[in-house]
């Protein structure tokens, strides 16, 4: 999968209507949840997570990512509509 592909995919679930604050969704069969797309971003970004355990969105198109191995990432869709991933200390 590229990059675009993606980008394009986690723009489409963050604008999918999702509300709240805990994303830890429970997966029906034939869907992918919005941990699973992190995860993607994530490791397409090149950076270490293993798999996202728990998502928190910040707002519209933001999320903080928390994953198995420690690190914390906030991904989000930036002005120019590009996604970016910033690790979080």
């Amino acid at each position: 999968m590229s990059i675009r592909a993606g980008a394009l995919a986690l723009v489409g679930i963050m604008t999918a209507g999702f509300v709240g604050t805990a994303l830890a969704v429970e997966e029906t069969p034939g869907e992918v949840s919005v941990t699973k797309d992190l995860t993607a971003v994530i490791a397409l970004h090149g950076l270490p997570c293993g798999n996202v355990v728990s998502a928190t969105q910040q707002g519209k198109d933001d999320y903080v990512a928390s994953c198995e191995n420690g690190n914390r990432y906030r991904v989000f869709v930036g002005a120019d509509g590009r996604v970016i991933v910033e690790k979080i200390d």
